[in-house]
């Protein structure tokens, strides 16, 4: 009998469920159901999103689960049940459960402003340099450790006795069993590089109840089978199998280039790195604002964030999405201009107007394809520099680099990275997040005997194209 596995890959802009199965040592895969996500705006006050007294973004999370049931609904009626199942998503995002674990609140989306009024009072009572010396996390205004701050300013994490990043949530749905997962809890920059375990000294300091936090788990950890009430509701049980849980974890194991090849997870954010055996915390990596976010076998992920194609996505959806990706990128290729924009500027990060922000940062107004092509050239001057940067702090000069994700299908992006970087550029898996995933399962149900194997099974499966 054939076995399934289901990963839930769900990003920032959209959630997919994959099927996967091995078959001759290839892992071949299928989507069966995908949905739209996205930061739903709360009202409040006229002014810039996100911040105090204005609108506000949170996460639909009820609607988020119901499209998780969806998806395994899906494969009951197609005949296909898998054996176990694994969620991944975004980094940062968290929910705090009251005493009967109820939500308490609104699970805040981390594009929303609330931080700028924290981040001073966190780096008071634990100057960054002390934290990033702990965690080895750039610093970014979204980072949990900001965020939670907020919920004890406000008085929201009082009543809270558990603390779960959103895929922990998603599984405690799934099977009443709560675990906090490794690679997810590192994003928080509360997790200690040396314990890997959440650091006591920063939850003491800042405030933060330990008894919130429970000891992490890896992926490839068992949480526990569907309730009964899950399995009324799809038809069938199954295990839920930890995933590298943060998706950019989940794509770097499915990088299939051997060695100490550079990625890009290319999506919503981009993600620049190569991994690593242990964290690089030097003063170096502090002023260049590098991260060490965990990753599986207790490695490293030494990366920088990029905007990524938050921006262009953006655009489109102010343009009602007349124009899909590929229109934009052959208007792109007709309009070429010179201008560029700093894309990690926090102006790009929640504005009320996509188009007002990049027309006041080039100086002008550009047509449509005039300023796709300026986000996508000044994307692969931004990776440029975050791979110059990422060889200076390493000591080494790459050759190669290796663009995972559904970016990776964006070909005149590609090409200005190639062009950029002057390296050889390499794409594929186009799905790796939920490759990733996918493996991680069968690793941890012992059908694959350990990571090594699963990236030889990865790259007998996946074509990697050369650019």
């Amino acid at each position: 009998m054939q076995t399934y596995y289901l990963a839930i890959d769900i990003g920032a802009s959209s959630g997919r469920h994959i099927l996967g199965r091995l078959e001759d040592g290839v892992l071949k895969t299928e989507e069966i159901y995908r949905f739209q996500n996205g930061p739903v705006e709360k009202a409040g006050t006229a002014g810039a999103l996100g911040a105090t007294g204005s609108k506000r973004l949170t996460w639909d999370i009820d609607r988020l689960y119901s499209e998780i049931l969806n998806g395994l609904k899906k494969a009951k009626e197609i005949g296909k049940i898998p054996a176990s199942v694994g969620i991944d998503t975004w980094g940062v995002d968290y929910v705090l459960l009251d005493g009967d674990d109820k939500i308490i609140g609104d699970a805040y989306c981390y594009r929303d402003g609330r931080t700028k009024n924290t981040i001073p009072s966190v780096h008071k009572r634990l100057p960054f340099a002390a934290l990033y010396q702990k965690t080895g996390i750039q610093f970014a205004q979204y980072n949990t450790v900001y965020q939670l701050y907020d919920d004890v300013r406000t008085g929201k994490a009082e009543k809270a006795e558990t603390y779960l990043n959103l895929p922990d949530y998603f599984h405690y749905r799934l099977t009443g069993v709560k675990k906090q997962e490794y690679t997810m809890a590192t994003t928080s920059a509360m997790v200690n590089t040396v314990t890997h375990e959440y650091d006591e000294e920063i939850l003491e300091k800042l405030g933060y109840k330990k008894s919130l936090f429970l000891p992490l788990t890896q992926p490839g950890s068992y949480v526990g089978e569907f309730t009964d009430e899950v399995e009324k509701i799809v038809g069938y049980k199954a295990q839920v199998i930890l995933p590298a849980t943060h998706d950019t974890a989940s794509a770097v194991l499915a990088a299939p280039l051997k060695g100490q090849t550079p990625y890009i997870s290319s999506g919503t954010w981009s993600i620049l790195g190569v991994e690593r055996n242990g964290a690089n915390v030097s003063p170096l990596a502090l002023e260049m604002n590098y991260s060490n976010e965990g990753s599986v076998n207790g490695q490293f992920r030494l990366q920088q964030n990029i905007m990524g194609l938050w921006i262009i996505q953006q655009i489109r959806h102010e343009l009602d999405d007349k124009y899909d990706f590929a229109t934009l990128a052959s208007l792109a290729r007709l309009n070429r201009t010179d201008e560029l924009i700093s894309v990690n500027d926090e102006k790009f990060l929640a504005p009320e107007s996509m188009i007002d922000a990049v027309t006041s940062s080039v100086g002008r107004t550009l047509s449509v394809g005039g300023m796709a092509y300026c986000v996508f050239n000044s994307l692969a001057q931004s990776y440029a520099a975050s791979l110059k940067g990422l060889e200076k702090l390493t000591g080494e000069t790459f050759d190669t680099l290796n663009i995972i994700g559904g970016g990776s299908k964006n070909a005149l992006l590609n090409e200005l990275t190639k062009a950029s970087t002057g390296k050889r550029v390499v794409t594929g898996p186009t799905e790796g997040t939920a490759i990733g995933n996918l493996i991680m399962q069968a690793i941890g149900r012992k059908e694959i005997k350990d990571v090594a194997s699963a990236r030889e099974i990865i790259a007998r499966s996946f074509d990697v194209n050369e650019v």
